[in-house]
C-alpha cells in the first residue's frame, strides 16, 4: 500500500496546517482560525483539483522542507519564493510533480510574508470542530510543524483543476484597509477619528496570526476607563492603552475589553497576511 504522507525535514520559523477555518464557534470562545490568506489557499487547491476546504501548509518568512513518501502533485503559492525539488529549481505558483522520497524545499519569501504549500489530496490530519487548522491562541488543531514530524495526505483527485494564467495577487507595497467605523468610535475624539482616516501607520514586527499590530500615531480617547469584555469579530480594529490600532486576524480572541474603533472589511484581510513589518498601513472609512 502506498504511504500517503510526508516527513518534515525543516519546519521553518512557523509552519502550520491551515484550511478555511472553524467558523461558527465564537460563542464557545473558539476563534475562526484558518489561513490568513484564504484567497491564496483557494487558488492552490483549485490548481490541484482539491476541495476548496482542503488543508495546506502555511509557512512564515523562511519556508520549510518536506519529503513526501509517495509521488504527489504540489503547488506552492501565496508569497513568492524559490522552490527546489532535490536541489533543482521548480516552478512557483503552478503544479509540480514530486516523486516519492524527493526533497521539496520551499525557500524564504522574496516578497510578502506567508507562502502556502498544497498537496494533491490535502493534508489529512484529524479535524477538530470541523477544521484541520492550527489555532495558536486556543491550541486547537495540530501543533505547529517540527522537524521529523510525519503528516498524512488525503486521496488525490482523479482530475486536476485547470487555470491558464493563475491570477496570483502580489504582496502589498502599501496596505489599504477599508473600515466601517464603530461600534466604539464614540470613545475617541473627533481628532482621533480624523487621524484614523488620514494618517499612516506601519506594520509592527510584533504582528502575528492573532493580530496585525501597528506603529505610528496614537489615537486619543474621549472616554477613559475600559469596557466590560464584549465580542470581537474578525477584522476588529482594537485600540489598546498605547493608542496604536491592532487589527484582529484569524486567531484573534473572541472577546476583549479595549474599545473597537472600526472593523476592517473582510475582503481586505488577505493582503494583511502578506504585509511585512514596516509596510505602510492606511485605514479608509466607508459607509
Amino acid at each position: 500500500m502506498t504511504d500517503r504522507a510526508f516527513a518534515v525535514v525543516r519546519a521553518g520559523a512557523l509552519t502550520t496546517v491551515q484550511d478555511q477555518g472553524r467558523a461558527g464557534h465564537a460563542h464557545l470562545g473558539v476563534p475562526r482560525s484558518g489561513a490568513l490568506d484564504p484567497v491564496a489557499v483557494r487558488l492552490v487547491n483549485r490548481l490541484l483539483g482539491n476541495a476548496e476546504g482542503a488543508a495546506v501548509l502555511e509557512t512564515t518568512l523562511d519556508g520549510c522542507a518536506v519529503r513526501p513518501r509517495c509521488a504527489v502533485t504540489v503547488v506552492v503559492g501565496g508569497a513568492p519564493c524559490p522552490v527546489l525539488v532535490d536541489g533543482r529549481p521548480a516552478a512557483w505558483g503552478t503544479p509540480v510533480r514530486v516523486g516519492a522520497g524527493q526533497l521539496l524545499e520551499v525557500g524564504a519569501a522574496v516578497r510578502g510574508l506567508r507562502s502556502y504549500v498544497g498537496f494533491g489530496g490535502g493534508v489529512a490530519v484529524d479535524p477538530v470542530l470541523g477544521s484541520r487548522s492550527t489555532d495558536l491562541l486556543s491550541g486547537l488543531g495540530p501543533a505547529p510543524l517540527v522537524d521529523g514530524a510525519v503528516l498524512p495526505l488525503g486521496a488525490a483527485a482523479a482530475v486536476r483543476g485547470s487555470v491558464d494564467a493563475p491570477p496570483w495577487p502580489g504582496p502589498p507595497d502599501e496596505l489599504v484597509l477599508r473600515v466601517r467605523l464603530g461600534p466604539r468610535d464614540d470613545w475617541f475624539t473627533p481628532a482621533a477619528l480624523r487621524a484614523l482616516g488620514t494618517r499612516a501607520w506601519r506594520v509592527s514586527p510584533a504582528a502575528n496570526r492573532i493580530g496585525l499590530r501597528t506603529e505610528g500615531p496614537a489615537l486619543e480617547r474621549a472616554v477613559g476607563g475600559e469596557l466590560p469584555s464584549e465580542g470581537m469579530p474578525l477584522g476588529a480594529v482594537q485600540v489598546p492603552p498605547d493608542g496604536r490600532p491592532v487589527v484582529f486576524l484569524a486567531d484573534h480572541p473572541t472577546t476583549g475589553g479595549y474599545p473597537v474603533v472600526a472593523v476592517v472589511r473582510e475582503a481586505d484581510l488577505a493582503a494583511a497576511a502578506q504585509a511585512v513589518p514596516g509596510t505602510v498601513v492606511r485605514f479608509v472609512p466607508y459607509r
